[in-house]
């Protein structure tokens, strides 16, 4: 007991019915339980128990203290999908669990994997051991989703958090095969994003009144949406001709540090862009497209303006993410290589630049063959070596 004649309730919660009156301001009219809690150092987590009496509670918070002390105890490790999966978030969200690339998870990525989990997964596998789930038990989950009628890239989406978690666990031992692979998924039917040709995209922007320079910037620059609302005049150097992309803008999280090595580059500002830039440039550190100096622009209002701007000029209208895919087409058709445009894009690796843009690479046999004849051709003139069409062989010689 303390001075007081009270209990000691130090690291115990009492928790009361949900109708209790107690939660209200007033008596309990409920039986409450206890929840202890003790923090165990070595896992950087607490360790909890519900009982129903504060006695049971404080007995076995003292008894932890101790085994703690001792080091016999520990956080029960995860076992259950949801148990697993909500470790896996957390350790994700503190950059312990990285993607493939070896980078940390964006904010955004992380909200719909938690999104996917929660309204997808956790349903049905939730409960369950990670260990004793089969290839079977998910292929059920696909099955239910499909007959939902939930688009076959939706469908794929919501595996990913799961595909995610177990090749984690896989890699740890902690299970002995991947349920996740080998699984019956509908094909997904690409749709081509829309690409401006040099002329539209000329038109698109000279139609605009406001946020030219940004839309310019877009279609250009080729900057991720997050990476322009985050762009700051003091990252556009016009004298030396290129854009600092050192941070983007998470919709939650606010300005960021890119997750990827690659996200922070320098891109080329090509004279279509800087005639625009050079309009509205300031020698400040603020946001070059905020609505004020630290407030970055709403995408939905810049939408707007730019779709009734086109409407008017009869102009089909444009995302700026489809700008993005502009800035690409319109690299390679300049003749950009591959490792080039990925350095400008910030791909992680030059095979997302072509896995995603490789179809607007030449690459028939037959623009392959006019390739080679013209590079012999222009070998043959530097070298002087006249050949004889008829026999093939170098004339002079016998």
């Amino acid at each position: 007991m303390t001075a007081t004649n009270q209990p000691d309730m130090t690291g115990i919660e009492v928790r009361h019915a949900r109708r209790c009156k107690a939660r209200r301001g007033g008596s309990c009219d409920c039986s409450p339980s206890y929840r202890a809690a003790v923090w165990s150092q070595r896992d950087k987590r607490k360790i909890q128990r519900t009982f129903s009496t504060p006695r049971a509670a404080r007995t076995w918070r003292e008894d932890a203290k101790t085994d703690l002390r001792r080091g016999v105890l520990r956080v029960p490790r995860p076992t259950t999908v949801r148990e697993v999966g909500d470790k896996w978030i957390r350790d994700a969200k503190a950059g312990t669990v990285r993607n493939r690339s070896g980078d940390q998870y964006k904010p955004s990525v992380l909200r719909g994997y938690e999104q996917a989990l929660r309204d997808r997964i956790y349903p049905d596998l939730g409960g369950a051991k990670l260990s004793e789930i089969t290839r079977q038990d998910v292929q059920t989950v696909v099955d239910s989703l499909d007959e939902t009628g939930l688009s076959a890239s939706t469908v794929r989406n919501a595996l990913l958090p799961l595909r995610a978690i177990c090749r984690r666990a896989l890699a740890r031992g902690q299970i002995t095969a991947n349920p996740t692979t080998g699984l019956e998924l509908r094909a997904v039917r690409s749709s081509r994003d829309r690409v401006a040709d040099p002329i539209e995209a000329a038109a698109l922007i000279a139609a605009l009144d406001l946020d030219r320079a940004l839309w310019a910037t877009a279609m250009y620059a080729g900057l991720r949406r997050g990476e322009l609302r985050a762009l700051r005049w003091s990252d556009v150097d016009l004298a030396s001709g290129v854009i600092h992309v050192r941070r983007g803008w998470d919709a939650v999280e606010g300005e960021l540090e890119p997750k990827s090595r690659a996200g922070v580059r320098k891109v080329p500002i090509a004279t279509a862009l800087r005639r625009h830039l050079v309009e509205v440039h300031e020698d400040t550190t603020a946001l070059a497209f905020g609505i004020d100096p630290e407030r970055p622009f709403e995408p939905w209002s810049v939408a707007d303006r730019a779709t009734k701007a086109w409407k008017q000029a009869e102009l089909t209208r444009i995302t700026l993410h489809e700008c993005r895919h502009t800035f690409a087409s319109l690299m390679i058709a300049a003749g950009v290589n591959a490792k080039a445009l990925q350095v400008f894009m910030g791909h992680a690796s030059v095979s997302i630049t072509l896995d995603r843009y490789g179809h607007l690479f030449p690459g028939s046999e037959q623009q392959a063959g006019v390739l080679l004849d013209q590079y012999l051709e222009r070998t043959q003139i530097k070298s002087h070596v006249p050949t004889d069409p008829d026999r093939g062989e170098t004339a002079g010689k016998s």
